[in-house]
């Protein structure tokens, strides 16, 4: 019976020995081993192992294997990958400061000036072409110019909103919210940052648009004047549920006309100003422009130059009797 000759496969990029592959070299004997017939493969001493080592298809398992393993490498790499960018961009977007009360320091432009049961305000300057840290406000608030400003409102997670502010422009502000505040100006923005420590419902704008979007109402102004014809001039601002604001606008030597300011008032002098309080038991404060003052017990307000004066005026509305505390 003819006996078939079975041929080792040729692998280009075998690692078996060259003389395992073409036989040359080897004694008689081994070469006759070597080349044998399939039924010779059967041989006890010819384990199958020994078979399969020197065939293809255990080349094509260790190839699929790798393959596997390839798959799973990349895969583990592709995950920390994504694990990295997630603690980059959680690096990169840090909490935000809070602003300075009590004994906890805060956003590092924002300077802390008054504290009591009702507001925190704090005297705000930003060099040219410099930001804010990003801070959070917990509480509504108002805010008062400085002098004309181009800054950009950097809300968090919202777009940017550009605002060019004038000199005295003042505006109202529901708190919740974290933002930067970036100065595109060559000079600093300087502003009064007024928060409101009890809630605000039912804001309305009277003589000016101090809450965004909501245009005005009714402007019923106060003029006064002394026999000399030098007074002053009260403008309603904005009212809520538990505050009113107003702008009030000083003549020059208004001593014969004082304007009249109510217990548990803020006073903020704007820019250039010059305002003399004469508190309730003989007290005496003078304010210039970006002072202010907490008036407990109420007092009158004047102006003692002989330029023109203005200064925002926060009153808390007094409680009924029969609200809630």
């Amino acid at each position: 019976m003819r006996t078939r000759t079975q041929i080792l496969l040729r692998l280009t990029s075998s690692q078996v020995p060259w003389f395992w592959r073409t036989g040359r070299g080897l004694p008689t004997a081994d070469m006759d081993l070597l080349f044998t017939s399939r039924a010779s493969i059967r041989i006890p001493s010819f384990r199958a192992e020994q078979t399969e080592a020197f065939s293809a298809l255990p080349l094509l398992r260790k190839f699929g294997l790798r393959s596997e393993k390839s798959l799973f490498v990349r895969g583990m790499s592709l995950a920390l990958y994504a694990l990295l960018l997630a603690f980059a961009a959680s690096a990169q977007a840090p909490e935000p400061m809070p602003l300075a009360h009590a004994n906890v320091p805060g956003e590092p432009h924002h300077h802390l000036k008054i504290e009591n049961e009702y507001v925190r305000v704090y005297y705000v300057e930003v060099p040219p072409h410099e930001s804010t840290q990003l801070h959070q406000h917990d509480h509504d608030y108002l805010f008062v110019s400085l002098g004309p400003a181009d800054v950009i409102n950097a809300v968090r997670d919202k777009p940017e909103i550009h605002l060019q502010l004038k000199d005295g422009e003042t505006h109202f502000t529901r708190g919740g919210f974290a933002h930067i505040a970036r100065n595109l100006s060559d000079a600093s923005f300087r502003n009064i940052t007024i928060e409101l420590l009890k809630p605000q419902e039912k804001p309305e704008n009277l003589c000016a648009e101090i809450l965004f979007g909501g245009g005005t109402n009714f402007c019923g102004k106060t003029l006064a004047t002394s026999g000399g014809g030098h007074g002053f001039i009260v403008e309603p601002q904005m009212e809520t549920a538990a505050a009113y604001l107003n702008m009030v606008r000083l003549e020059p030597e208004t001593k014969g006309a004082a304007s009249a300011v109510p217990a548990k008032s803020l006073v903020v002098a704007l820019n250039d100003a010059e305002v003399q309080i004469d508190l309730k038991g003989g007290v005496t404060r003078i304010l210039h422009g970006a002072e202010m003052a907490w008036i407990e017990a109420g007092g009158n307000a004047a102006n003692p130059s002989n330029k023109p004066s203005s200064y925002l005026q926060i009153t808390v509305k007094a409680a009924s009797p029969n609200s809630k505390p």
